[in-house]
């Protein structure tokens, strides 16, 4: 079974949503009856990248975010 994800683009290339997809594509293949415990690994190894790459993304967002003060001014938080 070949359980590679296609990398057609790297992930720093890929949307937060595309990210996403290919963590969900990761999980459903962890959840095969035929996946064997090499591969297994394998896709754990992609999903923890896939994961790391999705947080260091949603914090840069997190960081570049707004609060609108009481004058109406905006601050990075």
């Amino acid at each position: 079974m070949d359980v590679r994800i296609e990398e057609t683009e790297t992930q720093e290339e890929l949307s937060l949503e595309e990210l996403f997809e290919q963590l969900e594509d990761v999980i459903h293949k962890m959840e095969e009856e035929e996946v064997s415990l090499e591969d297994s690994f394998g896709l754990y190894h992609k999903g923890m990248e896939l994961l790391k790459n999705c947080s260091g993304r949603i914090d840069a967002v997190e960081k570049k975010m707004l609060i609108l003060d009481e004058e109406g001014g905006t601050h990075e938080f």
